[in-house]
């Protein structure tokens, strides 16, 4: 039989259509079928100044705008020779790591509701609350933040921002505990996570896929570590790795890196240098011919930004994004064919998929 799970099914997390053909309850072959997203960004960002584009990173995974942001931002910088003052290098640590915690919570929250597990995600929409506070606290907005400026950040940190840190650093590691308390040991959902969508090492490496899904095969993988970038070369933390590759190690790998994101954002609080947030830099950007390709550490994976430059040009010549959603997407036939139709769903939750960033 061939059945169409979407585009409108609420377990797809977003317009995304299953083309499956099943042999009873198995999967025999699995036909991700996208598209029904799609708004020309790319075109759109190269008739629109460079300035104009950061605010169109936002509207890619709009759960990871702050990540984004800074990937773009960074690419613009690499291609016009900018060098970003230190201060704004550590607020933008500190934003994207808040903005990693954002993307891990919604994922666990739907993942878990996915499953059938209704109070984890309550309790994770509670600390997300928390979260989109602190980044309208900052930048006046919480979802699509344009949190940054091409050349460092658009203000100082404002008052009462440190103590709203502060407050959630102290809170957040017990959090992480009770959701943990609420699934770890939990037999649905152990049984509907432990040997589902198996995805090897070889297979995620030659997939091209990235984040949460390639370290929960065992690949210690981070962009930030590999290349890092921002304020990362200066920060103690971890690269959580699990060896099994299925989709319970790939929730251990997420929660783990949330207590690694508490760690940078602590650092960076710690550390926070004074001095100037923007660096010196012309009211209209134009460009060298020139081209780019900057990767950045994004939630769901590595989000490249490919730039082209022409001389004098206020706008990109050419644009590319290298989105992990598109590329990770390319290993679900991997993960379902020969498994039950019911585990697509586990499947799909545990790839964290954003089909604004897929189809662009």
């Amino acid at each position: 039989m061939e059945i169409n799970m979407g585009p409108q099914h609420p377990s797809t997390h977003g317009v995304m259509r299953l083309k499956l053909k099943l042999d009873g309850e198995v999967v025999t072959e699995c036909r991700p079928m996208i598209g029904y997203l799609h708004r020309g960004v790319e075109k759109i960002c190269e008739n629109k100044s460079f300035a104009q584009g950061q605010i169109w990173s936002d509207r890619l995974d709009y759960c990871s705008a702050v990540a984004n942001n800074l990937g773009w931002a960074e690419a613009c910088e690499k291609l016009m020779g900018i060098t970003v003052p230190r201060k704004a290098q550590y607020v933008r640590t500190l934003l994207a790591e808040f903005n990693r915690l954002a993307s891990h919570l919604i994922w666990l929250a739907t993942h878990a509701l996915d499953i059938g597990a209704m109070t984890v995600f309550l309790y994770a929409f509670r600390e997300r609350e928390d979260i989109l506070d602190i980044n309208e606290a900052y930048c006046g907005s919480r979802l699509t933040t344009t949190a940054f400026r091409i050349g460092g950040i658009p203000q100082e940190l404002p008052e009462g921002f440190e103590q709203k840190v502060r407050t959630f650093l102290a809170k957040f590691p017990s959090c992480i505990e009770e959701y943990e308390g609420l699934l770890n040991e939990n037999r649905i959902w152990k049984k509907r996570t432990i040997g589902v969508g198996l995805l090897s090492a070889e297979d995620a490496i030659a997939l091209g896929v990235t984040g949460p899904v390639l370290r929960g095969a065992g690949v210690a993988y981070d962009i930030r570590k590999a290349f890092p970038y921002a304020a990362y070369s200066e920060m103690q933390f971890d690269i959580p790795t699990k060896p099994e590759a299925d989709t319970y190690a790939r929730y251990l790998v997420r929660m783990e890196e949330m207590r690694q994101s508490v760690r940078i954002i602590q650092q960076c609080m710690d550390g926070l240098p004074e001095g100037p947030i923007m660096a010196k830099i012309p009211k209209l950007l134009k460009s060298e011919v020139n081209e780019v390709y900057h990767a950045t550490e994004a939630p769901k994976g590595e989000i490249g930004y490919y730039l082209v430059g022409e001389k004098g040009g206020a706008a990109p010549y050419r644009f590319h994004v290298r989105a992990p959603g598109f590329m990770n997407l390319q290993s679900l036939p991997k993960m379902v064919e020969g498994s039950l139709i019911a585990d697509v769903i586990a499947s799909i939750g545990t790839l964290d998929v954003v089909l604004g960033e897929i189809d662009r």
